[in-house]
């Protein structure tokens, strides 16, 4: 009998967070105005939108850093597969050990990977060259959750853990930015997400009601679920941040 597949893995997917392909086009468009040539994202996955940014721009070298293995390898094929693999390289790891200097610095919902965000903005401020862009995405509350909807999230969570738009866009000033572009994902961007993240073990469950493992699967599957429709649905936002980086007072960059 077939085992189910794992929970999570973003199979179905082309980013593994609340992103449209339109939005990540025009995203690419904007980050690839000032023809970089050099692309670091930390915290990569299986860095699409890192792919879709080299393919943008034939001149540029990119690197991708993540602790992730399948990502990682998954990541490599669609490199491959789009005749990229010479132009960008996937280093397992964690994010804060294998830190360069680039023209386009990304960090999408990988925050965590250097503390927190206001370590991981001071971080990025570093890593990006003078003329050169960030594109950092994190959560924010929409508005102040409930007790009842906190204790329908992650095990752990608290009202302290995200901050409203605007205190996420004031730590970005506060890091030496300036926000170029501030945009939030889309209630459609979330359905499709969440809906994503599950469609592939949802066919298995269908096709396999009477596997040893449906039992679980389906308890994991229920308890997702309600982690979004009870917990953070409209509740917590996901913000994608243009920044600039502020030159260093004294600095003789423009």
């Amino acid at each position: 009998m077939t085992d189910a597949p794992a929970l999570g893995t973003g199979s179905r997917l082309d980013f593994m967070g609340p992103l449209s392909g339109e939005r990540a086009d025009r995203l690419v468009a904007d980050l690839t105005a000032r023809n970089p040539t050099t692309v670091i994202d930390l915290g990569c996955g299986w860095g699409e939108l890192l792919l879709r940014i080299l393919a943008s721009c034939p001149g540029a070298q990119g690197i991708g850093v993540d602790t992730d293995r399948p990502d990682l390898a998954r990541g490599r094929a669609n490199a491959a597969a789009r005749q990229l693999s010479d132009r960008v390289t996937f280093i397992e790891g964690p994010a804060a050990e294998h830190l360069s200097s680039a023209d386009i610095v990304i960090n999408l919902g990988a925050h965590h990977a250097f503390g927190g965000i206001t370590e991981a903005l001071h971080t990025l401020r570093e890593a990006v060259r003078p003329d050169g862009r960030v594109l950092f995405g994190a959560e924010y509350w929409e508005h102040p959750p409930t007790r009842e909807q906190l204790a329908n999230m992650w095990p752990g969570i608290s009202a302290d853990d995200c901050t409203d738009l605007a205190g996420l866009v004031d730590q970005a000033v506060s890091a030496g930015f300036r926000p170029l572009r501030i945009e939030t994902a889309s209630r459609a961007e979330w359905e499709e997400f969440e809906s994503g993240l599950a469609a592939d073990v949802e066919d298995w469950l269908l096709s396999h009601a009477d596997h040893p493992q449906a039992g679980t699967v389906r308890e994991k599957l229920d308890g997702q679920r309600s982690i979004w429709l009870r917990g953070h649905r409209d509740v917590m936002g996901f913000a994608y941040l243009t920044l600039g980086r502020l030159p260093t007072p004294g600095s003789s960059h423009p």
